[in-house]
């Protein structure tokens, strides 16, 4: 199947070189904004947002950076004290976040808020005590792609000096170049229903990859620990049913999905972030492939803003 024409598909092709400018971003990231190695951080977001948190939360400690949780803006423990709060929003402007860093700030003014948004203007931006902006990653499409995943491109550049374990960032701009040119799975497009697996910061990515394809084809899709997979949900396992993997498959999981009729997928080669493209890919595909608008998936807006 060719790449597709959407607007969905053409910021899908811009991350390579969004992922590119992030990590010279982050060499030049002003003094005091990023997270310092040992404080105790909390990351939050809404949505797509809250799940490269996620990923970058597990990241840092991977890098042994200290201590960082991840919770979606709604759930926040405002009590709970951390010595650094990072929020990441791509308009700027969903209500959870604001409220959510207001808070922060009223509670405990002493304590850094930094801002990761498309537009600096804007409440959340204002909210924070440093904002960075990567506009050149910003979207017109309701889905998040490019600017969730530079965001993320972004902390993780900034994690690299420290010895996250990773290749660096821009290593994985060229894997997502190639992912951009590779087919598509034909069992992935012709799949009824989806599993993402990952573990450590891939099960962000696994989260994040399930989303898309809810919000773009309105899929069924789950996501989950790779391990956690074996303890009831791989009984959905079965034909016409995909197990995608961000990381290797856990013991035991090839044996039953196969077993199942299903099909195994994954991980793909090249960085994860790079496997996040082709499934970002394969959920503007099926959309089109069912008659509907990438772009424009039913019930979302680009921002939710609340009265």
């Amino acid at each position: 199947m060719p790449f597709d024409s959407s607007l969905t598909a053409a910021e899908i092709a811009a991350q390579p070189d969004a992922w590119r400018r992030a990590a010279e971003a982050a060499l030049a990231a002003p003094d005091g904004a990023l997270p310092r190695p040992g404080e105790r951080v909390a990351v939050t977001g809404c949505g797509t947002s809250w799940f490269m948190a996620l990923a970058y939360a597990a990241l840092r400690e991977a890098a042994g950076q200290g201590e960082t949780d991840a919770f979606p803006a709604s759930a926040f423990p405002v009590s709970r004290t951390y010595e650094r709060v990072v929020a990441i929003s791509r308009s700027g402007t969903t209500t959870e976040v604001a409220r959510l860093l207001t808070a922060v700030r009223a509670a405990r003014p002493d304590v850094p808020v930094l801002a990761l948004t498309a537009d600096g203007a804007t409440p959340v931006g204002q909210a924070a005590t440093h904002t960075v902006v990567l506009d050149w990653a910003d979207e017109r499409s309701v889905v998040q792609t490019v600017f969730a995943t530079t965001a993320l491109a972004f902390l993780r550049a900034a994690l690299e000096p420290a010895g996250s374990g990773l290749p660096p960032v821009v290593d994985a701009a060229l894997d997502a170049e190639s992912a951009l040119g590779r087919p598509l799975p034909d069992s992935a497009l012709a799949a009824g229903q989806w599993t993402f697996l990952g573990s450590g910061w891939t099960y962000g990515l696994a989260l994040e990859a399930a989303l898309k394809l809810r919000e773009a084809a309105g899929g069924w899709t789950e996501a989950y620990p790779s391990m956690e997979y074996r303890h009831g949900p791989i009984a959905i396992a079965g034909r016409g049913r995909v197990v995608w993997l961000f990381d290797a498959a856990p013991e035991g999981v090839s044996e039953r999905v196969r077993s199942a009729g299903g099909s195994l997928l994954g991980p793909a080669e090249g960085d994860p972030l790079a496997g996040l493209v082709l499934a970002q890919r394969l959920a503007v595909a099926v959309a089109e492939a069912r008659g509907l608008d990438p772009d424009r998936p039913r019930g979302l807006t680009r921002s939710v803003i609340l009265r």
